[in-house]
């Protein structure tokens, strides 16, 4: 039965994060309410460990039927996972606290700028000359990295912001390039879960694969409807977040 919850859970998180990111507002809390004794890094471990082949699955999807631009995103793919790294290592020296009660108020002012830029996203206009792209880009690869290794929530959902704010890119362009970043910062993570044995390997497959079909469904419903269909999920995923973040900061 806590086998079913948990892969039933990741399907849906793999639905949710292949659109717009945001699947760890599904799978992780599942996890925590069906093993409440359980040590938190190893549920993070099992997150992870899911979520990986789930958001690599979207990333192959998006890169066959989206024009990429792989200069940018292979130097930012590898600087992410340095971030990532970075990050874990920081969260062993330093609580991230702090930030618990700082994130709603910044996932509301995402929320509230995507409100009122109607037209934000609809268009693919990329900003930068190459050069600049691929700096932009690794500059948001190593500070999101960084706080997914750090902290984490929300990680899917900034990227894909700001990929359409900063550089330019329309939502369905933003979520296949946010997919390939969040995936190196997935295996950063892992890594270091897989080094602290905090991991349950007869849990993973199961748990992949359930999340590799979400997100494929996930991905094909982007793919099918454009980004005025993945700006209205990353909408409602965003509203969610700051719901969830609210009450683990505020009311817990």
């Amino acid at each position: 039965m806590e086998l079913l919850l948990v892969s039933l859970a990741s399907l849906f998180a793999g639905f949710v994060d292949s659109i717009v990111g945001g699947g760890g507002l599904i799978l992780t809390p599942t996890l925590f309410a069906v093993f409440p004794s359980t040590h938190p890094a190893t549920l993070f471990g099992v997150n992870k460990s899911a979520s990986i082949w789930g958001t690599a699955a979207a990333a192959t999807q998006y890169a066959q039927k989206v024009t990429m631009p792989w200069h940018a995103l292979l130097p930012a793919l590898a600087v992410c996972f340095g971030g990532s790294m970075a990050g874990a290592w920081t969260v062993t020296v330093i609580s991230p606290e702090f930030l618990r009660k700082a994130l709603p108020l910044i996932l509301l002012v995402v929320l509230g700028y995507t409100l009122m830029r109607k037209d934000l996203g609809r268009h693919h206009r990329p900003r930068f000359a190459e050069r600049g792209e691929m700096l932009a880009a690794c500059a948001l690869g190593l500070g999101i990295g960084f706080y997914d290794g750090f902290f984490g929530p929300g990680t899917g959902s900034f990227l894909v912001f700001l990929f359409v704010r900063w550089l330019g890119y329309d939502f369905l362009h933003a979520s296949a390039s946010a997919k390939l970043l969040n995936t190196a910062s997935n295996a950063a993570a892992l890594i270091l879960f897989i080094s602290k044995g905090h991991i349950w390997w007869h849990f993973v497959l199961p748990l992949a694969l359930a999340n590799v079909a979400g997100s494929l469904l996930g991905t094909r419903l982007a793919l099918k409807h454009g980004s005025g269909f993945v700006r209205a999920a990353f909408i409602v995923v965003v509203s969610a977040l700051i719901l969830k973040t609210s009450y683990d900061a505020w009311l817990k």
